[in-house]
């Protein structure tokens, strides 16, 4: 078990990606840390939750069918301008990366990734600590 702790008990997170599996293992990991975590496999679902729910982080998969998720943190930052997206993906380039962080990605993290190193990511977006 990871020694992470989120910044604040409870911290709001909103996970998209279309690998379920993946989502609901990572996501049961993070509530055991003390995330309130909310999965969506798809960017509609992540709209239709980022309208109900103010979450702080989101942790956004980059390649999906239908909106990926540069469409979703474009979106996402007009809904809830506060939000810090961390970027995952397993189709990563520097261009990409660049372009992620310039419209508005809090970090970029190539899959796999280290738990821990995800954790502390979403970690410091949630501080709000770069």
């Amino acid at each position: 078990m990871s020694a992470h702790s989120p910044a604040e008990p409870g911290t709001k997170v909103l996970f998209v990606d279309d690998e379920v599996e993946f989502a609901l293992v990572v996501s049961k990991r993070l509530r055991r840390l003390g995330y309130d975590v909310s999965i969506a496999n798809n960017g509609a679902e992540a709209l239709r939750l980022a309208r109900a729910i103010e979450f702080e982080v989101a942790v956004l998969d980059l390649k999906m069918a239908g909106m990926d998720g540069l469409e979703i943190l474009r979106t996402l930052r007009v809904l809830l301008p506060k939000i810090r997206a961390v970027m995952l993906t397993g189709h990563g380039s520097n261009q990409i990366a660049r372009q992620c962080l310039e419209e508005g990605a809090f970090a970029y993290l190539n899959k796999p990734c280290e738990f821990s190193n995800l954790v502390a990511h979403i970690q410091r977006a949630a501080a709000g600590k770069g």
